[in-house]
């Protein structure tokens, strides 16, 4: 992969960022693919999942989100270590470490998946914004689709990332809402550790599909290869398997920083929104929620219009990032399996099959639009197909994170493997409810 940004090479026309520089940096000024993972957890998918738990449940689901937390954390930890140990994405590493067909398997439902995932957040985009402009959904889809393809192919990845990061922001608008409806904190704080919830497949189903929308694998592959992106940007970067044990540390605790924040940044955000549909809508007996869009128009009669364009706003912000996470995560695993070159810092002259991927996973999303294929079918596949790669996926995350032959010294510490084979086991018990409900 000589040719790759993986081989830790600077790409032309890329700026030069002298490593040695990289220390001045303050830690906050360094968040970067720990955050955007982050905030791209939070899509319009996963809030229109985060709205019907708190329709449907009220105040009752918000203990699943601190039980999250250290285990989605834990496994972007190790897709991190990973990609900067390395130098070397997911896929990549699987094609070295395992047989082609576990990695034929992994990379073709990935790319499945992120296509339908992507089929529903633009439409979830495009819906909430003819609720607020009345503009045609279709219209306003297929705006927001060229905006996410063309910045991915003609911004260079150096600048393109600082659009994600002030993206980032948008998540402040669940922390917003609430200033605009009446919350109960003492109910809330006795309700996260004591919820009064009756076990049965509904209340199953709920927390199957939140653990699925947190822990998803398409945010393992996007981390693990950023990593791989910002070592392409830095001169004289290189893979810390090859680097000095003081530039090591210093680059694992600013992956620590990075992705615990992150994590932690979009895990309370998802409790922000199941807080507020649960103090609103489930409070006024709206308890069926399908999409996003549906869940911002609920809330305007019964939260007021500040609450409502907050939470409309919010969804078109994560999904300006939620999406490309989606295409490029698919356009990362399909290329390092082929062995294209790729990179986002590239143009797209010098990568045109990983940008090829990345387009053909958008504008797929789109042309589902006018099939008989709804959004919310699509999401529902999405799942399914999410929960038959993430087990096994991240057994395999897991089993290269502790192996001396592809981290060398820098195998992954026993609590987060801990914490690692808690999350699959835990998406492992979510995968067999969801396919054997009773």
């Amino acid at each position: 992969m000589a040719d790759s940004v993986s081989a830790g090479k600077r790409p032309s026309g890329a700026p030069a960022i002298a490593a040695q520089d990289q220390p001045k940096k303050h830690f906050l000024l360094r968040l970067g693919p720990g955050l955007i993972t982050g905030v791209a957890d939070d899509d319009p998918s996963g809030i229109a999942t985060y709205s019907q738990a708190g329709a449907q449940f009220g105040l009752n689901m918000l203990w699943t989100m601190p039980l999250a937390f250290p285990l989605m954390a834990a496994v972007q930890v190790m897709c991190a270590d990973i990609g900067r140990v390395t130098g070397k994405g997911i896929a990549a590493n699987i094609k070295a470490a395992f047989p082609p067909v576990v990695l034929y398997a992994v990379v073709l439902m990935l790319v499945v998946a992120n296509t339908l995932n992507i089929s529903a957040d633009v439409a979830a985009m495009g819906e909430v914004t003819q609720l607020v402009t009345g503009i045609d959904r279709h219209v306003m889809t297929a705006f927001f689709v060229l905006v996410s393809v063309g910045l991915q192919l003609f911004v260079p990845y150096h600048r393109y990332v600082s659009i994600l990061k002030w993206l980032c922001l948008s998540l402040l608008a669940y922390a917003a809402v609430l200033f605009a409806v009446h919350v109960p904190w003492k109910e809330v704080a006795l309700r996260t550790v004591w919820p009064h919830i009756t076990p049965g497949a509904d209340a199953a189903a709920v927390v199957v599909g939140i653990f699925g929308t947190t822990i998803s694998p398409y945010l393992f592959f996007w981390q693990a290869s950023e990593e791989v992106e910002d070592m392409g940007i830095q001169d004289n970067s290189q893979p810390l398997a090859k680097s000095t044990r003081q530039a090591a540390r210093r680059e694992l605790r600013r992956i620590e920083w990075d992705t615990w924040s992150g994590m932690f940044y979009s895990d309370i955000t998802a409790y922000f929104i199941i807080l507020a549909t649960g103090v609103t809508l489930h409070v006024a007996g709206v308890t069926d929620i399908d999409t996003a869009a549906q869940a911002a128009g609920a809330l305007r009669p019964l939260a007021g219009e500040f609450a409502y364009v907050l939470f409309a706003l919010g969804i078109i912000g994560v999904g300006l990032i939620g999406v490309p996470v989606l295409a490029g995560a698919s356009g990362y695993a399909v290329a390092e399996t082929m062995g294209w070159r790729f990179g986002l810092e590239r143009r797209v002259v010098d990568a045109p099959g990983f940008y090829a991927v990345i387009a053909a996973g958008v504008l797929a999303g789109l042309v589902l639009q006018y099939s008989p294929i709804s959004p919310m079918r699509a999401l529902f596949w999405s799942a399914i197909i999410n929960g038959i790669v993430a087990v096994p996926l991240m057994a395999v995350i897991i089993l290269l994170v502790s192996r001396k032959s592809v981290m060398g010294e820098f195998t992954a510490s026993r609590p987060i493997i801990v914490l690692g084979c808690t999350a699959t086991a835990v998406m492992g018990a979510a995968a067999l409810r969801m396919f054997f409900p009773g």
